[in-house]
């Protein structure tokens, strides 16, 4: 007989008083990032919340032993159970004590099958996501390894720009950097301890980039989410903000993670007047070179293959995405 108990959650009171045994959770996964954790994800369910909220908890006596950050959505071919923080996270998974790990997965399946739903959808599961080895005998499976593509470049400590990043890029670097000194003195600066006027800038240079490409990925939504998130993530020592001043003037900003041993960058704007002194590339170089220092062994550019990740030095590491299927909700 199992030790462990099943709990749906649909109370989002409820679920937010999960923060803490959660964070201890979280801290025993070797496969969490900082997408699965509270900082992330409550802030989420607080902005977006676009269904009926179905996490599930397992618990081990009064220890968190396994969580399923879950919500239910209405769709015309039928309910279908979605990740919390989907879309805005470039991973998604659910946690699970390493120790408890086959029971824990056993009881989220259980407890996720007594749900009302025709389809489960996880997508973003990394390659050692513990939701790849879920089990539902009771619904059809279908999974695809290469569901979206996370170019990671591999660091090699105080070496990493000269080893790792290839040489026409760090030529570019270089002349990056005398243009930006032509128009006065330049600045990196680490802003994590002003999360809001970090998002301010954030915004301002994102929109400044995108306003010609047909707008970026801050909806006014995802602004009032990240206000939300920053301080908690920077709060748990997980946010890397940088901006990039040249000539006393705030020209690009960048806005990473850093988990264990690797950096993610997740998102960055720029002055588009000063594109030729590439403020962005200077920023990535700095943050590339901080996560060495600090002991990444990988730098995340997370989801996209957009063309510049590769001219870092990055290779692709695909996602997998599993969908399970029930001809009728029970």
């Amino acid at each position: 007989m199992s030790r462990l108990r099943a709990e749906i959650i649909q109370d989002p009171g409820m679920f937010e008083k999960l923060e803490a045994p959660w964070w201890r959770l979280w801290s025993q996964s070797a496969s969490a990032t900082p997408f699965q954790s509270p900082a992330w994800l409550i802030p989420w369910w607080q902005t977006f919340a676009p269904g009926d909220l179905a996490a599930i908890a397992v618990w081990n006596g009064d220890d968190l032993a396994g969580l399923a950050p879950l919500y239910l959505e209405r769709h015309d071919c039928g309910p279908r159970l979605l990740p919390i923080g989907i879309s805005l996270s470039d991973y998604l998974d659910i946690l699970c004590a390493p120790q408890l790990e086959a029971e824990a997965t056993a009881a989220i399946a259980d407890a996720a099958l007594s749900l009302e739903w025709s389809q489960w959808i996880l997508p973003d599961l990394a390659a050692d996501a513990v939701s790849l080895s879920l089990v539902l005998p009771s619904a059809e499976e279908r999974r695809s390894t290469a569901h979206a593509t996370c170019p990671v470049l591999l660091l090699k400590g105080d070496q990493t720009l000269a080893y790792s990043v290839p040489a026409r890029r760090r030529r570019q670097l270089r002349r990056a950097a005398r243009a930006a000194r032509r128009r006065g003195p330049v600045v990196v600066r680490h802003v994590e301890s002003d999360p809001q006027t970090f998002l301010d800038r954030l915004v301002r240079l994102h929109e400044a980039r995108w306003a010609d490409k047909g707008g970026g990925v801050l909806s006014n939504m995802a602004v009032e989410f990240h206000r939300r998130a920053l301080p908690r993530l920077a709060g748990s020592g997980l946010a890397r903000c940088l901006t990039i001043e040249i000539g006393n003037v705030v020209v690009g900003a960048y806005y990473g993670f850093h988990h264990r041993d690797r950096a993610y960058a997740y998102l960055g704007g720029f002055d588009p007047a000063y594109a030729d002194e590439s403020p962005g590339a200077i920023l990535i170089g700095h943050a590339i070179t901080a996560a060495a220092e600090e002991g990444a062994r990988e730098f995340d550019f997370l989801r996209g293959g957009e063309g510049y990740k590769y001219g870092w030095g990055a290779n692709d590491r695909w996602t997998a995405r599993t969908v399970w299927t029930r001809s009728a909700p029970l």
